[in-house]
Order: structure tokens, then sequence, then C-alpha cells
């Protein structure tokens, strides 16, 4: 393995960020609590240190709303957000107890009975999509299974009408990206007009749900009451509107996407799951481990502490790396490799843990379970189309997700 000078690693720049491996195993090997050089940052890539500091709010803090808004913006931007809505802490940048407040209004619709109730709906929409090109022999998958399956799923239960899909996409992107960090000057202009541009059609989307009621996440959030009987404002509704539009699909458009070339670059593993189709929701945890969607998350200290014997002084940044834990190789034998009836897949940190738990966990598995059995059932012989395809992901500090996926195939008849 190639060693890098970690004096002078620029561990958010965007090609760190496309091939991130060997730095996370040379910082677990020689820095697990690594303070980047000139800043008040620590990056933890142990398993163990990242659970234990996911674990405990107290110390670590989830409010790290002032650093998304540090930095990274200039006047135009700033004039832009002026247009929309304050974004207000709720569910992702909010610590206990009143984390718990907001995620209550919303954990009846994503909870693990409603969810495997939603199967039956969810491989209608898949079958719907695969339908369209099964005779092909090629297809753009990202664009015609991995993008639209979860974006159906998700618009449907905002109550967002189908045909305005690409504009939930969109404004999905727009947050991920913003989320991200590394979005150029030319970008972060067109994420504010984007973000802007979501709120407003949400914000009136409140409006006629508090006038007309409907069975949907938004009419919810929009007439349930906290704090003994008060409505949301429409800031703290926009932000968890949001958040459940980028958890409810970018995980999942990630997931299907990474384990289709995973199981392309690892045949008798994708062997074993047509051999024994009962191993897929196994291998959708180990995707999910290998692949990890969101590779990292902030955490703030709230008082001088300590991380694996590393001091921490209050107000530090945390960057806890979830998918250099997953590939910890204390926890997980050979964890490069992928291995779909590994027996602890599923101790992997790709949804977090604690309070902070992914709300759409569920939602996600079910969907990659459903999107990879039904192409496993349906097609054979996949290979990467040559020349379309670039491998490379979307530019990112917290998600991880490719830009593109052509495959080939045959249907199985």
């Amino acid at each position: 393995m190639n060693r890098v000078d970690l004096a002078t690693l620029d561990f958010f720049s965007a090609e760190v960020q496309e091939c991130p491996f060997q730095i996370y195993r040379q910082l677990q090997d020689e820095a697990p609590v690594w303070q980047m050089p000139g800043t008040n940052v620590f990056v933890v890539t142990r398993y163990s240190d990242i659970r234990d500091i996911i674990r405990d709010p107290a110390r670590f803090s989830s409010s790290f709303g002032a650093l998304l808004n540090a930095g990274a913006s200039n006047k135009e931007v700033d004039a832009i957000y002026g247009q929309g809505y304050e974004m207000v802490e709720t569910l992702l940048t909010q610590d206990p107890p009143r984390h718990r407040v907001y995620r209550n209004l919303v954990n009846k619709v994503f909870s693990n009975k409603r969810i495997e109730g939603m199967r039956d709906y969810i491989q209608s929409i898949t079958d719907e999509l695969i339908d369209a090109w099964i005779d092909d022999g090629e297809v753009d998958l990202m664009n015609r299974l991995c993008v639209p399956l979860p974006i159906y799923v998700i618009a449907d239960q905002l109550g967002v009408p189908r045909a305005e899909l690409p504009l939930i996409k969109k404004w999905s992107d727009a947050s991920a990206s913003r989320l991200g960090r590394l979005a150029s000057e030319e970008q972060q202009i067109q994420n504010a007009k984007d973000i802007v541009e979501f709120q407003h059609y949400f914000a009136d989307l409140i409006d006629r749900m508090r006038e007309s009621p409907e069975d949907n996440i938004i009419s919810d959030l929009a007439n349930n009451t906290i704090d003994e009987g008060r409505l949301l404002t429409k800031p703290e509704a926009l932000g968890m509107i949001q958040q459940i539009l980028v958890a409810g699909n970018e995980t999942s458009t990630a997931g299907i996407a990474g384990g289709v070339v995973l199981l392309i670059e690892n045949p008798a593993e994708q062997t074993k799951l047509r051999s024994n189709p009962d191993l897929i929701p196994g291998a959708v945890e180990e995707i999910l481990r290998l692949e990890t969607p969101t590779s990292g998350m902030w955490r703030t200290a709230t008082e001088d502490t300590e991380v694996g014997g590393v001091p921490i002084p209050k107000g530090a940044f945390l960057m806890v790396r979830f998918a250099a834990g997953n590939r910890d190789e204390s926890v997980f034998s050979c964890g490069h490799e992928m291995k779909v009836d590994r027996d602890n897949a599923s101790n992997h940190l790709a949804f977090g843990q604690g309070t902070h738990f992914c709300l759409g966990a569920q939602l996600a598995r079910s969907e990659m379970q459903i999107a990879l059995g039904s192409l496993l059932a349906r097609t054979d012989n996949w290979g990467l189309v040559e020349g379309k395809n670039t491998l490379t992901h979307n530019p990112n500090v917290l998600l991880r997700g490719l830009k593109d996926l052509y495959i080939s195939f045959d249907k199985i008849s």
C-alpha cells in the first residue's frame, strides 16, 4: 500500500474522496483519531471509536448546522437563500431531547411494520421499471432503475404527483450537494436556486394540506402538533421534508448501483446469490458495509474530552468516517473483500447507530433487496458497457454514489 504524508494530506479533497480506502487503512494503522493539520477537525476511522462517539450525544453533539453554512458561500449564494426560508435544525443536526420531538412526528411513516407492508407496492414499481427495458440487452441502469425506484416511492409517500419526479430528484441532489461541501462556486449557486425553489413548492403544499388534509407525510407534518399544541413553523417543516427527501432516496440509489457493480466485479459471489436467493438480505447488508452511501457524519465536542487516547478540545469538529469503520479489520475479517454470506455484515455503520440511526434504513433495505433480487431473477450475464461508465462518484464529503451505470445483460426467459 502506498503511504501518503499525513502532514500534508487534504482529506476532504475531491481526489481523496474518490479513492479513499487506502487512506482509511493508513489512518487506522497510524492515526485512528487524526487531527487535520492547522484545523480543529479530527477524522475518526476505527469502528469502536466511531460507535462510541455516535452513541454519546452528551459529549458529541450533532448540531453542526453552522459548519454547513461556514466558508462555502458567497454574496450571490447568500442573496439567493435570502429569497427562501430560514434553515433550522430539526432531525439531522438536532440533539436529544429536542431531536426526539421531531423524530416522533415521522417515526410511524418509516416503521418496520409499515415498510414491510409496502413490499408488494415496491415490487410492482420495480417490475414496471424493468419491464420497460428488459428486451433491450443494455440499459442506463442508473436513470432507469437506481434513481427512479426510490424517487417514485418517496414522492408517493410525500404526496407529490409523479409528473413532478424530475423536480424531486433535482431538489434532492441539490440538498445532498450542499451537505457534501465539495460543490464548485457555480454549483453552489445552482444548489441555492434549486433549494429555494424546493422551499417555495413545499411551503405552498403545506398551506394546501392545512386547508384540505390528505393521507401523506406532508399533510402529517403540516397538521400534527408539538410543544403542547403548536403547529410546526414552515422552516421546521421544510427542514424535515428536505432531510426525508435525501434520506428516502440517496442511500437506495447508491446502494443498488454500487451493489450491481460489486456483483459484476465478484462473479463468484453473484453465483452464490443466483443459487440461493435467501442470501439476498445478507448480501444487501454486505453491500451497505462496502459501499456505505453515507460515508461519514459530523459531530461537535461539547466539552474537553478524548477519543482513543487523543485529546479533543471543546468545540472541535469530529468527522466520524463510517466507510472506514465498515472496513476495520478488527471487526470485519478481510474487510475489503465482498462475502455475501458474511456472518456479521449487519453490524455495519452504514445507517449510523443510537439516536440518529437512519430514519429510512428499513426502506432502503427493502428497496435494495427487491431491486437486486428482481435483477438477478430476470437478467443474467451482467457486464459494464465499454466506453460509457466512468465509475466515478459524485463529489461529496458525506455521501458516496456513482455518477453513472450502464450495463449489458441477457434476459432470462
